[in-house]
């Protein structure tokens, strides 16, 4: 039968069994850190863009990227059972893949979802990043059961960091999860992986300005599951207190709230951040609605929110979802669960800032 779903069968199996083949040759041992840049793969991009836009001189390029379980080979021993990370470990190719996408979108500043540690994160960097002029990281345990948790990777120092583990959200669990058994019934409702702040000082001379600018970014990733509304509710409730906590008796700096919110724009947990005045970025984007999807399932839940400080520096026009290879839609991720080029089931979400844009719009100058 000479279906979509048989042809992508085919084509996918003479892959496997060239790169197989190519594997087993002594020679043909290839290197850890790519060439360059590049998507090529017999499944490729569906959503988001290759074309990667040149920055304004003295700008700032801002990401956000979910590459999806990055563990290592180490057995951590605080997880077992169900959340046994000993078969965990993060495919070779799908790292490589991943480093291919870093390094074409050359953030400044790049937030990273589902680390599973500090440690991890250094081991998949060793030979794939570490030209990237990455001196300046952070991550912390956030408190998720699965043991991921969010990183920042700066190129300028990062002078204060924090997270908020187990911070009490207000009330508990519900009974139900949808129809069936709530794990967490009758617990109290805390941040399922802790947000992640630093606090970045960009020297003026990278900035074309006398002054340097400090740029607070926040990292988070919401609870995932449609049935965990109410969940994603409070911490986005919950992170709005800390932030007026953190700001009071004080103006608040320029800060980006981004990474993973595992909702869509229009849902209640976003629409907190609005209405608290973030700004979603890519919400007046022009164009099919596939340049800026941010998750596989066609869905935009990888969303870069700024406050008042931080859209005002926020260059016009810069922002992106950079695409890569996709499974065709006519497999789900039980069915096809990797291939030549895949990353992740999350696209990288970038953004520049050029805070003499907010300095110009200050002094009633044009920008």
């Amino acid at each position: 039968m000479n279906t979509p779903r048989s042809r992508w069968l085919a084509t996918l199996s003479v892959a496997l069994l060239a790169s197989c083949s190519h594997a087993f040759q002594p020679e043909a041992v290839a290197p850890k850190a790519p060439a360059a840049p590049s998507v090529e793969s017999l499944f490729p991009p569906r959503f988001g863009t290759t074309d990667v836009p040149q920055r304004t001189p003295g700008s700032i390029r801002v990401a956000t990227y979910n590459i999806e379980n990055l563990f290592d080979d180490v057995d951590d021993p605080a997880l077992s059972d169900r959340q046994e990370d000993i078969d965990d470990l993060k495919p070779e190719g799908q790292m490589d893949a991943v480093a291919l996408a870093i390094r074409a979108i050359d953030a400044d500043i790049l937030c990273l979802e589902e680390i599973e540690s500090r440690a991890a994160l250094d081991w998949f960097m060793s030979g794939r990043l570490e030209d990237m002029g990455y001196a300046h990281i952070v991550s912390i345990d956030a408190g998720d059961e699965r043991g991921i948790e969010q990183a920042i990777l700066s190129r300028f120092p990062i002078v204060d960091s924090k997270n908020w583990v187990q911070r009490p959200l207000g009330g508990v669990h519900p009974e139900k999860y949808g129809t069936g058994r709530n794990w967490h019934a009758g617990k109290d409702i805390v941040f399922h992986r802790s947000p992640l702040m630093g606090v970045i000082e960009i020297p003026g001379a990278a900035l074309e300005r006398d002054e340097a600018y400090r740029l607070r970014v926040i990292a988070v990733h919401h609870k995932s599951g449609r049935h965990s509304d109410y969940w994603r509710d409070r911490e986005a409730a919950g992170l709005l207190e800390v932030l007026t906590e953190l700001d009071a008796g004080r103006d608040a700096p320029p800060t980006l709230i981004l990474g993973d919110f595992n909702a869509e724009p229009g849902a209640p947990s976003v629409q907190a951040y609005v209405d608290h005045g973030y700004t979603d970025l890519f919400a007046d984007n022009p164009g099919p609605d596939t340049r800026w999807t941010t998750h596989e399932s066609g869905r935009r839940i990888d969303l870069i929110l700024a406050n008042e400080g931080a859209r005002a520096a926020a260059d016009p026009d810069s922002e992106f979802v950079f695409g890569t290879p996709a499974r065709p839609s006519e497999f789900s991720w039980r069915e096809l669960d990797t291939f030549p080029g895949y990353a992740s089931d999350h696209y990288p979400v970038v953004v520049d800032l050029r805070p003499a844009r907010a300095a110009n719009a200050q002094a009633g100058e044009s920008p």
